[in-house]
């Protein structure tokens, strides 16, 4: 595979520990300090947060220990993350063939994204992956946690659910593909407030609402693609942990919010 077609990691020794020691052994203790049980059932989907590790990494965690159990089980892992650094309308699909990490390199999987080039909304845009952060920091974790899996990256600018909710479908394949949804929750506010304002928008996570604003959540235009997906089959949902910058690394008085979410195939559950 020529080098040039290898999305070098553009926040590897900033977001996360650009050694490969550094990072496994930050991993390693991300996962050791998860107590929670591991779910019963296999993980369709995953909502994560996508801040650097000491901020958000403890509640990602959470998300990837589920998928253990069957990490012989993916060979796709879709994710869809909002942009931060380029203007974007639609999703974005990269042009490289492969993602590298300190890790190693993840394949990009061509054929899926042959799959969705032509569909509305979509386009391949380079620029929008070349610095974005909101994918990347979930590939160690899945290079940690998974034996080989191909990704589809899916950078998603402004985009209405039903435009996302249609590429997800085309995407949602059988028991090898795993959908990640990389998104923080609110921003810069008080500790206190910041609570009750992420609190809300978990409920409308766990309840499927697909309107939840850019305010409540900077990946609302793919998560409300993904919770609408999520509603017509009928999913179960399952909090696996919520926090803020204020309970890890940061100050209290200007926080990020953060939360994990499993989705699961099967009788929707109640809340």
């Amino acid at each position: 595979m020529a080098s040039a077609s290898i999305r070098p990691p553009a926040v590897a020794g900033f977001f996360y520990p650009g050694d490969p020691r550094e990072l496994d052994a930050m991993l390693e203790q991300l996962f050791a300090r998860n107590s929670a049980p591991v779910p019963g059932n296999c993980p369709k989907a995953l909502v994560v947060p996508h801040a650097g590790y000491i901020y958000s990494g403890r509640t990602a965690a959470h998300a990837f220990a589920c998928l253990k159990p069957w990490a012989a089980q993916y060979s796709r892992v879709v994710i869809l993350g909002p942009t931060h650094r380029v203007p974007l309308h639609g999703i974005a699909l990269p042009a490289c063939d492969a993602f590298a990490t300190p890790f190693g390199v993840v394949p990009v999987d061509q054929e899926a994204l042959a799959g969705i080039r032509a569909m509305p909304g979509v386009c391949v845009y380079d620029a929008a992956h070349a610095a974005e952060h909101s994918l990347e920091v979930q590939l160690p974790f899945l290079q940690a946690v998974l034996d080989h899996f191909k990704v589809v990256p899916l950078a998603v600018g402004k985009a209405d659910a039903q435009t996302v909710a249609s590429v997800i479908e085309h995407l949602w394949g059988g028991p090898e593909t795993l959908f990640v949804l990389s998104t923080d929750l609110s921003h810069y506010h008080g500790y206190r407030e910041a609570q009750e304002l992420d609190r809300d928008t978990v409920r409308r996570i766990l309840d499927l609402e697909s309107n939840i604003e850019p305010e409540q959540a900077c990946g609302a235009y793919p998560l409300n693609g993904l919770l609408q997906t999520a509603a017509h089959h009928a999913m179960r949902t399952q909090l696996l942990d919520q926090c803020s910058s204020g309970d890890t690394a940061g100050d209290r008085a200007r926080v990020v919010g953060y939360c994990a979410v499993a989705l699961f195939e099967g009788e929707r559950n109640a809340h």
